[in-house]
């Protein structure tokens, strides 16, 4: 069988599934390979953040995806000593969801799957195993088998391949992309269960010097135990019944033991590929950077991968934008994902204290600033949480270097109000291309044409941003009624964007990516220099200025 498509993607776990769904929606063909017949039916992650939230959202998938999901779940830290250190319920939804969130990957895996049959133009092959990869000219030829290895090969000819397929990823060897790092020197044996009986809703990290431990309960009675392996343990020997009925006992004083599901062992990686690009090849997910699974970031950080490259091989392969525009998700991705792999990291050595000293330390310093009102507040909201912000790539920064700029940082995702008064997640109102908000006036009045015929091009979406309940009330309907030229209306009903031009009152324009990043902000006046610089960025070609 040969099949000809413009992107083909190696991998149908969440990165790769969130990545077809994706560019389903912007249009692209694509083709979508996996050597398993069906989706593996025990979980490997168990979180997932607002982010991660925020792109299924626009992938469409969230009606049904959060039906089986754990909202809002908090999670403890104890010391040896079984006493409390924190208890972090984060509250806020500064991207329009909660941050932390628990779920059942088979389940959400379905979902993703179920989402392709909504494309025609998207294919999924499972049961094929990609056995050889081949660049040329004209884009990359791969090769597969499928399952039971009788009959023919298939050959997929595509624009441009993505390796989702795990920390093994044969894109990424076939290309010859090192993963750099390390491996830590401990091992964890996870446990999964079903029929939990302990009455436990709540993550919780217990930071033994000796034998960490975390559970993590889940969707439908299910809950995940990790337990740190003593250097002398043996692999084989602690996946026992006894040694794993042991180990669960001690959460179920007086309680039925659950049924195991799964148990494994496993080494922790903190791992990241030396170039997430390699010609017309890219690594995204597991392939592009392994982390240890302490701050449940490892799934996420991929579908953040899936959310910045999808637009960008949607704009080239429509071609409205320059393949040149494909090198900036190496720019932008890979050393927020590194960061990211370095924190895990740094949280799983928390959890693990060197020796009973440092876990005095730990435990002093961790109650002790809980009682400073604004490390609380870092504290229980999960602030830590590394925040990527692209410094290069497809943004147009201020002139002056300005630390609390916007500028390649994710945009709050605040409710607004259409003009029929429905109440609606941003996103929703503003759709899923570039969008140009005007939170002062309308930003078409200062468009020249050309420019005007630019962005239309794109698809780009032109907002104005209106205080709420400022519009004539209707006697008939009590509809708000506003002009604005060809500019959409939302009304800024929770005050968001008030707040945000009370801080920043330079910021009258922001300029939207299509993954919801900020690519610029600016005033009115220079929305036209702005434009410029941003079609200079994506066609990979200096601008002139308009006439006039």
């Amino acid at each position: 069988m040969d099949l000809t498509t413009d992107v083909a993607i190696v991998g149908a776990g969440p990165c790769g599934a969130t990545l077809a769904n994706l560019l389903g929606g912007y249009g692209v063909r694509t083709v979508l390979l996996d050597q398993e017949e069906d989706i593996y039916p025990h979980p490997r992650a168990v979180a997932v953040d607002d982010e991660s939230l925020r792109t299924f959202q626009t992938a469409g998938l969230t009606a049904e995806l959060m039906p089986d999901v754990i909202q809002n779940a908090p999670i403890r830290y104890y010391s040896s000593s079984g006493r409390r250190l924190a208890h972090v319920r984060p509250s806020g939804q500064p991207y329009g969801w909660p941050r932390r969130n628990l779920f059942y990957q088979p389940l959400a895996e379905a979902v993703l799957r179920r989402g392709l049959d909504r494309f025609d133009h998207v294919q999924l092959l499972t049961g094929t195993t990609v056995t050889g990869l081949q660049q040329g000219p004209d884009g990359v030829e791969l090769t597969a088998t499928t399952a039971g290895g009788t009959g023919d090969p298939t050959r997929v000819h595509a624009r441009y391949v993505v390796g989702a397929d795990g920390g093994r990823s044969f894109v990424r060897g076939a290309v010859g992309i090192e993963l750099t790092g390390s491996t830590a020197p401990t091992r964890w044996l996870v446990v999964d269960v079903e029929n939990d009986t302990w009455d436990a809703p709540f993550s919780a990290v217990y930071c033994d010097p000796d034998r960490p431990a975390m559970t993590i309960p889940l969707p439908y009675g299910r809950r995940r135990f990790e337990f740190k392996l003593l250097p002398a343990e043996d692999e084989d020997a602690v996946v026992a019944d006894d040694v794993v009925n042991g180990l669960l006992g001690k959460y179920y004083r007086g309680l039925p033991l659950p049924t195991i599901l799964r148990r494994r062992v496993y080494w922790h990686h903190s791992r990241i590929a030396s170039t997430f690009q390699a010609g017309a090849v890219f690594l995204a997910g597991d392939a592009a950077h392994l982390q240890p699974p302490f701050f449940g970031q490892g799934m996420n950080s991929g579908i953040r991968d899936a959310t910045n490259l999808g637009w960008k091989l949607a704009a080239v392969t429509a071609g409205h934008a320059d393949p040149e525009l494909l090198t900036s998700y190496d720019a932008e991705r890979r050393e927020t994902a590194e960061a990211m792999v370095s924190f895990a990291t740094r949280v799983g050595n928390m959890y693990q204290p060197r020796s009973r000293a440092t876990e005095m330390v730990r435990d002093v310093f961790f109650r002790g600033v809980q009682h400073i009102p604004g490390a609380r507040e870092y504290i229980l909201q999960m602030k830590y949480k590394p925040a990527p912000r692209y410094t290069e790539g497809i943004v147009v920064h201020p002139a002056q270097k300005d630390a609390s700029s916007l500028v390649g940082r994710a945009f709050p995702q605040p409710s607004v109000e259409t003009a029929d008064r429905a109440r609606v997640k941003l996103d929703d109102a503003v759709g899923g291309s570039f969008a140009v908000l005007g939170l002062t006036g309308d930003p078409l009045a200062v468009l020249p044409p050309e420019s005007q015929k630019y962005w239309d091009e794109l698809g780009a979406r032109f907002i104005r941003v209106s205080p709420s309940r400022t519009g004539l009330r209707t006697p008939t309907d009590g509809a708000a009624a506003e002009v604005s030229g060809a500019a959409t209306v939302v009304y800024d009903i929770d005050g968001a964007f008030r707040d945000h031009l009370l801080e920043r009152p330079g910021d009258e324009v922001v300029i939207l990516r299509p993954d919801r990043y900020v690519a610029a902000t600016c005033r009115t006046a220079d929305l036209e220099r702005v434009t410029r610089e941003l079609r200079a960025l994506i066609s990979g070609q200096p601008v002139a200025a308009a006439a006039g």
